[in-house]
């Protein structure tokens, strides 16, 4: 009796490393499938340090993508998921909620830049990019439905709708960017996101944007925008990440930043990537004076360990959901909403964020790199660099080979000739960078930057 299963014939796994066993079952993102290296096989990590399968190791100089926090498998983290998992794994979050949950939102919203008052969960960035303008635009839809029916047909009759400053008299549909944003590969972030090669293949499908260029002086001078046609503005706060670590200048953000606010358009802050110290502050947005109405978190959130996004607003956000009329719900959510381990990894990393020695690692890095960034200057016209810039613990330089641009071979050259030496570089095209854990070490630290100085030496 019951169910028997008969297991595949693999044999050959006995005689085949990771790296093989991969390429038979493995499509891995933004990695051209023709004629592409094999991957490598990592098994271990610790610290700052990645371990392959056959013991060789790398220092991590971009965190993984960005996510890596404290270092891989820092055993407090370790420990609070552990616990939580044999506690409680999973639970739908549509009439459900759990400690962990509540706890993350009752210690993040104090520290975020603004006056926030409620969070919404969902899986990774891409997701809460989703959520923030998905909020926006159905605020303004909400701001025009009526409350009740009575509501509905009072307001066909001639002259019915109140005069009142702050009255809704039409809705908000437009959303505005910035050229060079990266905001997520799903629709709705590919759409607010630059038109580039992430998003070449389905631009018929993208919904219409209005892209403005990021202001690169304090004076922010803007084309003729219909202001009452936009709902929202999303922007990466002071860097511009996959878009090419741009730089961008905080007080132009400001005064963009203050006319928006001035039009009554809803500002949304992608602190994805720049968020939890990146840039030297907890927050980019805290570069600037005006604050965001909504905030999308993920990556450093938890440290890296699990998948989680936030999305976070402020009151009068969340109040024109606050409805009699059921249609002005907020028909969004995932399977994994506020998962429980996810949401315990991230008040983890929160308490390693707050400790001092992380903010005197994060002082360190950023100290370092400035010193690193006067050599690399020095010898620009010898090294063949230019736009040489870096906030925090980030660190950017382009390598003046062939065009600035995501598809420049330059990238995966330095990439293979860094693992050479025993460091893990993904550059963007010719755009080279680090963004390493803040655990990092003084002698980590100085590799990198000799590995850096090494290949650049060799191009």
């Amino acid at each position: 009796g019951g169910v028997r299963y008969r297991q595949p014939a693999n044999s050959y796994l006995c005689v085949m490393n990771l790296a093989q066993r991969d390429r038979k079952v493995i499509w891995h993102p933004f990695t051209p499938q023709k004629s592409m290296i094999d991957p490598l096989a990592i098994v271990k990590g610790k610290g700052a340090e990645l371990t392959d399968e056959n013991g060789n190791y790398y220092i991590d100089a971009i965190s993984s993508w960005w996510v890596t926090l404290h270092g891989h498998s820092h055993p407090y983290i370790a420990e609070k998921i552990y616990t939580q998992a044999k506690t409680l794994e999973q639970v739908i979050f549509a009439g459900f909620t759990h400690e962990p949950a509540i706890v993350l939102a009752e210690r993040l919203l104090p520290l975020l830049p603004g006056n926030f008052s409620k969070i919404f969960y969902s899986d990774n960035g891409s997701t809460s990019t989703e959520v923030a303008i998905k909020m926006a635009l159905q605020y303004w839809w909400n701001k025009n439905e009526p409350e009740s029916r009575e509501q509905e047909e009072n307001s066909q009759k001639p002259d019915s709708r109140s005069s009142e400053p702050g009255t809704i008299l039409k809705a908000r549909t437009k959303i505005l960017a910035f050229n060079n944003s990266y905001h997520g590969d799903t629709f709705g972030a590919m759409s607010i996101s630059d038109r580039s090669v992430f998003t070449l293949a389905f631009h018929d499908k993208l919904f219409e944007v209005v892209f403005i260029d990021a202001p690169l002086t304090d004076d922010c001078a803007l084309p003729s925008i219909e202001w009452n046609e936009i709902a929202c503005f999303i922007y990466e706060p002071l860097l511009q990440g996959a878009g090419g670590m741009k730089l961008y200048s905080s007080s132009g953000l400001n005064s963009l930043l203050q006319q928006c606010k001035e039009h009554k358009i809803i500002c949304i802050a992608d602190e994805v990537m720049t968020g939890f110290g990146r840039t030297g502050k907890f927050f980019a947005s805290e570069f600037c004076e005006v604050k965001p109405d909504i905030i999308c978190l993920s990556k450093g959130l938890t440290g890296g360990t699990m998948a989680l996004g936030i999305t976070a607003c402020t009151q009068y956000i969340y109040d024109a959901f606050v409805s009699n009329n059921k249609l002005k719900t907020f028909f969004h959510g995932h399977s994994f909403t506020a998962n429980p381990i996810a949401c315990t990894a991230a008040v983890a990393s929160l308490d390693l964020l707050q400790q001092e020695e992380c903010i005197r690692s994060i002082e360190f890095i950023t100290k370092e790199n400035n010193r690193f960034h006067d050599l690399l200057l020095k010898n620009k016209e010898r090294l063949q660099l230019k736009n040489i810039r870096g906030l925090g613990t980030i660190l950017v330089v382009e390598v003046d080979h062939g065009a600035t641009e995501y598809l420049n071979n330059i990238g995966s050259i330095i990439t293979q000739k860094a693992l050479a030496k025993g460091v893990y570089l993904r550059p963007l095209g010719n755009t080279l960078y680090i963004m390493p854990p803040y655990c990092i070490t003084p002698t980590q630290l100085d590799k990198v930057y000799q590995v850096i100085l090494e290949i650049l030496e060799e191009l």
